[in-house]
């Protein structure tokens, strides 16, 4: 068995793995060290001697690493007889793993990793690392953050749900609720950083989101009855399925008016557009309402024939449930496409006054843009520049300082 089978197996089974440890353990830390020490343990014997049953081997290996740690721990001592006799029933351990079981250990083991009391990137990196099953190196590569920073990270956020005695169970129903929208923000910035990389030379990091989406399917078939679950599955879908059309070979970006929307991956547009049906049955929340933004424009056989109208409707919805400079950014763009330049260039401006989005390069973007469009060319060439300098995507950059060029 190969690493790359190795690494498969683990992205597959880690998040169960981890979760039935800390269950056992009632350590989050240990379980996860254990079954990072496993898997390591895995890269070594499998190319030697493939175990009949990968995931069945991982569990009992980290088991056994799990109690090697306690059984240095003399106060943990019942804990360890405890495991002990758990682990010596070793057909336990191929019907813990089934691959087709939905277990809620996965489900508490994500609301440990974004609990309340972690800083929002420590929730990220997390649940990239004991949720998702990726390394260090694989995190800090997604963030273009060094490698010491992430482990920092993922350290500091275990040592601080060990402080704050946070168990590991799923939380009474009424604050699943609460705080099941910190999940969601978790799993969004790790899907919205795929999708458009802050920085760095690449436009789209698939593999980031991908990952979120995977997460967003286990949440969904862990938490069926929550419409936002729903609602951020079917936004990831939609959004992804123009991944196809939106580089070219090289890597540039492609503008939407400019894709070639054949290319479209229309399986993913069918799976979101029946995640937002399951989504809408208790009306759109903020994902839901991303999610029916994405659908009007998947749907559509071109920029020109779009429903700009029901899209601008829309961003008024999300800027009354979830109000944010970007969602007000985003309804002068599309108020730009059905009415014009000169109204969606006040509701620009009024972003400006209020300075809402400082050191952004989304505003003056947009406000290039339009100004552009009404013909005051030197004003739109500035502020393109601007926004290039702020930009740090350097593939964004090349688009607008292209952009501005073309407005000498």
């Amino acid at each position: 068995m190969s690493t790359a089978d190795v690494e498969a197996v683990w992205r597959i089974e880690s998040a169960r793995i981890v979760a039935a440890l800390t269950r056992f353990t009632g350590d989050f830390g240990l379980a996860e060290d254990a079954a990072q020490e496993a898997v390591a343990e895995a890269l070594v014997s499998w190319p030697l001697d493939s175990p009949a049953n990968p995931a069945g081997w991982l569990m009992a290996t980290a088991r056994r690493r799990a109690i090697d740690a306690i059984r240095r721990r003399t106060a943990l001592q019942d804990r360890y007889a405890l495991l002990s006799a758990d682990l010596a029933v070793g057909s336990a351990v191929d019907e813990e793993i089934d691959p087709d079981k939905i277990d809620d250990d996965v489900l508490a083991l994500m609301f440990v990793s974004c609990h309340p009391v972690l800083s929002p990137e420590a929730r990220v990196a997390l649940t990239l690392r004991v949720v998702a099953g990726l390394s260090s190196e694989e995190i800090a590569r997604a963030f273009l953050v060094p490698v010491p920073t992430v482990q920092a990270r993922i350290t500091r956020g275990k040592k601080t749900i060990a402080a704050a005695g946070v168990p590991f169970e799923l939380p009474p129903a009424a604050e699943r609720r609460e705080r099941l929208g910190g999940v969601l923000s978790v799993l969004y910035v790790i899907f919205t950083e795929g999708s458009t990389a802050t920085s760095g030379d690449r436009l789209l990091r698939p593999d980031v989101a991908y990952e979120a989406i995977r997460l967003a399917r286990t949440l969904v078939a862990l938490q069926p009855d929550e419409p936002e679950v729903h609602g951020l599955l079917a936004l990831c879908e939609l959004t992804a399925a123009r991944f196809p059309a939106r580089t070219a070979p090289d890597g540039s970006p492609i503008l939407l008016d400019e894709q070639d929307r054949r290319l479209w991956d229309f399986s993913a547009i069918r799976r979101g557009l029946a995640a937002l049906a399951k989504a809408s049955t208790h009306g759109l929340g903020p994902y839901g309402l991303q999610a029916a933004i994405a659908a009007t424009h998947a749907s559509a056989p071109s920029v020109e024939a779009t429903d700009w109208d029901r899209i601008v409707v829309l961003y008024e919805a999300l800027g009354r449930v979830a109000p944010s400079p970007v969602v007000e950014l985003n309804r002068a763009v599309a108020v730009a496409m059905a009415s014009g330049p000169a109204q969606a260039l006040a509701i620009v401006d009024e972003l400006v006054a209020s300075d809402r989005l400082p050191g952004s390069h989304l505003i003056p973007t947009v406000r290039g843009e339009l100004l552009a469009r009404l013909g005051r060319r030197p004003e739109a060439r500035a502020e393109l520049e601007l926004a290039a300098r702020l930009c740090a995507n350097q593939r964004e950059r090349s688009v607008l300082l292209r952009k501005a060029a073309t407005l000498g």
